[in-house]
């Protein structure tokens, strides 16, 4: 019998070191490109990695037939067995997290699950670089991984950088919110996060920024955006609508940009040459291709009716500057476009040229996977223990404190004993990872983060977030009554808010208000008002209602969100986020149409304008408001006075333009070296420790622009009790001490530019120098 155990013990341990290895390796994996050990491709030049990619790509461009090349421009691009290229699907999402939104990736198996981090809104409430960065890394660990258990690609297409200019927009959620700086920053670092910093132009994953450009409305009281005409002013497409892409090319050197359905100024964007030849891949100097929104190129000829045939739509979106094709458009109509001469083979070959390049940085034709950078991350890397708690960091770090009155938070375990957990969000699990997930590795929902520090009593108050009647309000009522405190968690879901589904108003749906109301007012304790939702909600009501001490906002906060509600509640967690978006008034949404683009007030016409920078009616909560369980003091420590900004070169000394109304030129100025370094004095006055996060706005000097503040500058630290940090922010001159004027030329004010840091006010003169850049 022990002889028996024996040799079943071993056979366990053979097959569980067989499945090891299996998973680890990827033995069984789907087949790969260029096999060392397939004689039929050993020889060709484009496997050999000694050989400048540039050439690789020219020698497998000769060796495909038209057929085969109109194939590959599609996302799922087909299988050249002769040459031993295996088919590739290109669409594959990783949003906040890896998804199988696309069908590039699959769960099952060895890999069941990816670490779900909160929506992107909510992490861009941290104002914390870092983390965007670190999230990306970590997302694309998980990514590689599950490529090579052939199981995902390595083309991703997030992230998410159109600004959140109307707060109705279902798609809002997805992205770092309305100001373009901040999107900018959250661009570039989340980009430089997922596609690593390998030698070389080596990509670990391909990311792409998304939709370019302008759009925002997905569909609103019938209008959608297969038919949207986005009318859109050159200065609003300068200083706002282009910003955060421009960053993801230049500061990120994303691999890829998304055109979106929409049209702007009445050309779809995805056949526009200027937006996408001259100004991705021309001006900004993309290193990677051009994708069009699914089925776009398809939308611009049947839908938006652009040209009179689908040969000459294929064309256009090719000599515009379209590589990849997310649909079947260019594969049905490509050949057509090239018999009748709307363009040539060569402009195909162009295209192809800037997928096989990607596809060729990311290693894809380099042999073996498990033998280059990356190849070893299997299952072992995917949830990992340390993935999921910077998930859960990324909630904590983006919860953000609205209001606090009497310091009603936190709540004391001892003193609050038993709590009513109610809301028809109070334990809900996948609405916390918003839309774009995949499968979380696991959940903790509000109620079960609450239920570990205290007794809980749970109603829902209402069978979901539409709210339709107050039938289960005696019983929430009744748990509020006997409960020490009471946490309601409400708000909206994809139900509301999602992608191609914006919402008409800014209130809780249905009976959410009268359930918080009748709630509070039956509490017996004190009362916390939990929001989880992607876009503002007008909680006038709350802000006002004597009985609710205090209001958080949590976004979608992942797979961890209640945890990390419930440690913010309790004090584990000093919250530190800050509002990425104005929260408006309902009234405000009455005035404004979705459709109007313009960021600017129009006095005359009544129109409001848009966000912060331009919007100056009343508000219920502002842009980057957030309050703390500590309190904070600012001081300048260093900053400086005056620049001197150069020119660029002589031409520019006697060219008539290159100053107009006291403002110099952008383009003609020597921008090299003229980063200003602010440093501040962060000091905790409180007694707990906590984050902090210095927004440095600028304003221009007085006349033409100086009604205009705008962010410039943010930075995060932490700060212990009863101490001081001091934190450098940077301010770029031409970046951020700019404007733009109506033609869409950017333009350095001369004067006095004032400086806002918390309440403190800086004056930085800035001068024309005679000095010529040589």
């Amino acid at each position: 019998m022990a002889n028996h155990n024996n040799k079943s013990r071993f056979f366990f341990l053979f097959i569980v070191l067989v499945l090891w290895c299996v998973s680890s390796f990827g033995f069984g994996r789907v087949p790969f490109a260029c096999d060392p050990k397939n004689g039929l491709t050993r020889s060709f030049k484009f496997c050999r990695t000694n050989v400048p990619i540039h050439v690789r790509v020219q020698d497998l461009i000769g060796r495909l037939t038209l057929p085969e090349k109109i194939r590959l421009v599609v996302n799922n691009a087909i299988a050249v067995p002769r040459l031993g290229i295996q088919g590739y699907e290109w669409w594959s999402e990783a949003l906040h997290g890896v998804s199988n939104v696309g069908p590039g990736t699959k769960f099952g198996g060895a890999f069941p699950a990816a670490t779900s981090f909160p929506q992107v809104i909510t992490t861009a409430a941290s104002f914390n670089q870092s983390l965007w960065r670190e999230i990306g890394r970590v997302v694309s660990d998980e990514a590689r991984a599950m490529y090579n258990g052939g199981m995902a690609g390595l083309t991703y297409w997030s992230p998410n950088v159109n600004i959140f200019r109307d707060p109705r927009w279902g798609r809002g959620q997805e992205t770092p919110g309305e100001d373009p700086h901040v999107a900018a920053k959250y661009a570039a670092n989340y980009v430089r996060g997922l596609q690593g910093d390998g030698p070389g132009n080596r990509l670990k994953v391909a990311a792409c920024c998304k939709h370019y450009t302008a759009y925002d409305l997905d569909n609103w009281k019938g209008i959608d955006r297969f038919h949207f005409n986005a009318k859109v002013s050159k200065q609003d497409l300068a200083d706002t609508y282009d910003v955060p892409f421009k960053a993801c090319v230049v500061d990120g050197g994303v691999a890829s940009v998304m055109c979106s359905y929409n049209q702007v100024n009445g050309k779809p964007t995805c056949a526009d040459p200027d937006l996408l030849r001259n100004t991705i891949r021309g001006e900004w100097k993309l290193n990677g291709y051009i994708v069009s929104d699914c089925d776009s190129v398809g939308v611009l000829y049947d839908t938006q009716h652009y040209t009179q045939t689908p040969e000459e739509a294929a064309a256009d979106a090719i000599r515009a500057g379209l590589d990849l094709d997310c649909g079947p458009f260019l594969a049905l109509h490509t050949a057509d476009a090239i018999r009748l001469g709307h363009i040539s083979e060569n402009d195909l070959n162009l295209a192809l040229a800037n997928l096989l390049t990607v596809q060729m940085r990311l290693g894809m034709f380099d042999g073996e996977p498990s033998a280059h950078p990356y190849g070893n991350l299997g299952p072992r890397d995917v949830c990992t223990p340390a993935h999921q708690e910077l998930a859960l960091e990324a909630a904590r770090q983006g919860i953000v404190l609205l209001q606090n009155k009497g310091n009603t938070l936190p709540l004391s375990p001892t003193r609050h004993r038993t709590v009513a957990v109610i809301g028809p969000n109070s334990d809900v699990t996948t609405t916390m990872i918003g839309n774009y997930a995949g499968v979380a590795c696991g959940y903790t929902s509000p109620l079960q983060g609450i239920a570990r520090y205290v007794k809980t009593i749970h109603h829902n108050g209402c069978n979901n977030v539409m709210c339709t009647g107050n039938q289960l309000f005696g019983s929430a009522e009744m748990a509020a009554r006997h409960a020490d405190a009471t946490v309601l968690v409400v708000g909206l879901d994809q139900s509301l808010e999602a992608e191609f589904r914006d919402r008409v108003g800014l209130l809780l749906p249905g009976f959410q208000q009268q359930l918080v109301s009748r709630v509070a007012r039956a509490s017996k304790g004190p009362v916390v008002l939990v929001l989880m939702s992607g876009g503002p909600i007008d909680v006038t009501f709350a802000k006002n209602d004597p009985k609710i001490g205090a209001i958080l906002w949590v976004g979608y906060p992942g797979q961890a969100g209640g945890t990390a509600i419930a440690d913010v509640l309790f004090g584990r967690t000093n919250p530190g986020g800050k509002l990425p978006m104005t929260w408006y008034p309902e009234g405000y949404v009455n005035k404004v149409p979705m459709t109007v683009m313009d960021m600017r007030p129009n006095p005359a016409s009544g129109y409001p304008g848009r966000t912060y920078r331009f919007y100056k009616g009343p508000v219920v909560f502002p842009f980057g408001h957030g309050l703390s369980y500590t309190r904070f003091s600012h001081s300048l420590a260093v900053a400086p006075k005056q620049v001197s900004v150069p020119l660029a070169s002589l031409e520019a000394l006697t060219n008539s333009s290159t100053i107009s109304s006291s403002a110099l030129k952008v383009s003609h100025a020597n921008c090299d070296s003229l980063e200003l370094a602010l440093h501040v004095d962060v000091k905790n006055e409180g007694e707990v420790d906590g984050t902090h996060t210095v927004l440095v706005y600028s304003k221009p000097p007085s006349g033409k622009w100086s009604d205009m503040k705008q962010l410039v500058g943010f930075e995060k630290v932490q700060v212990p009790a009863g101490s001081k940090q001091r934190v450098k922010v940077g301010v770029h001159v031409c970046d951020h001490l700019s404007v733009v004027d109506e033609s869409g030329v950017r333009r350095i004010p001369m004067g006095d530019h004032e400086l806002h840091i918390g309440d403190l006010k800086h004056f930085i003169s800035v001068q024309t120098s005679q000095q010529i850049k040589t």
